[in-house]
């Protein structure tokens, strides 16, 4: 009974990371589909595109609590320590993957389902398993991207800056090593939904947030070479 317990606590999981907050923050604000915006994904740095820094800022802090609410309630829920680390994997895999936004083909088949990249619940679930983390984990991510101004290289860091934390601890015998792998599972769905994200940066063409150093000091250089231009 209680496996089958867990099996559905990992299933709501799913479920709630599948909730596009971004999509109806941007909807609400906007009026626009925020699938129709850039990148088309749903997490918190598209929301800021789609309809500036707050509309962002508020997708990404229910985004992190995604991950962060599926551990809560799978802790309330059973001891078993795997569903508390799958708990999370599956509310990114929802995040990424939402089964609210399926796309169709003429016949009525599910060809495709949308969503985010999955760094903001990848932070939730790290901060759900311990909550110490998000002061480390935040921070250095919001310095990552706003340093660099690349989100799909903020996003692959922040599972990597998990598992390094979780590792320390494990060493130390404070965490168990089933959190390391929490990270590592968080780190392979994020790399998968980037793909595309992985090719641009292999070949220089990733976008940079105006929003950020590299942003500025792109914006700067582009503005420099138009002058010279005149």
């Amino acid at each position: 009974m209680q496996t089958v317990i867990d099996l559905g606590v990992i299933f709501l999981a799913y479920v709630f990371g599948s909730i596009p907050f971004g999509l109806l923050i941007v909807k609400l604000k906007t009026g626009k589909d925020i699938r129709e915006v850039e990148s088309g994904r749903t997490g918190g740095t598209n929301a800021m595109r789609a309809a500036g820094f707050w509309a962002g800022f508020a997708t990404a802090m229910l985004d992190i609590l995604k991950g962060a609410g599926a551990v809560w309630v799978a802790k309330w829920i059973t001891p078993a320590e795997w569903v508390h680390v799958l708990t999370p994997l599956a509310a990114i895999l929802g995040h990424n993957y939402s089964i609210f936004l399926a796309e169709r083909n003429e016949q009525g088949r599910i060809v495709r389902l949308r969503g985010g990249a999955g760094g903001a619940p990848s932070v939730g679930g790290a901060m759900g398993l311990w909550w110490q983390s998000i002061l480390i984990i935040l921070p250095l991510g919001m310095l990552t991207f706003f340093t660099l101004g690349i989100a799909s290289v903020t996003t692959m860091a922040v599972a990597l800056f998990a598992i390094i934390i979780f590792a320390v601890l494990a060493v130390q015998g404070i965490l168990p090593w089933t959190y390391v792998w929490y990270g590592v599972g968080a780190e392979i769905l994020l790399m998968l939904a980037l793909q595309p994200n992985i090719k641009k940066l292999l070949e220089g063409n990733e976008r940079i947030v105006k929003y950020s150093l590299n942003g500025w000091l792109k914006a700067r250089r582009e503005a420099k070479q138009e002058a010279e231009k005149k």
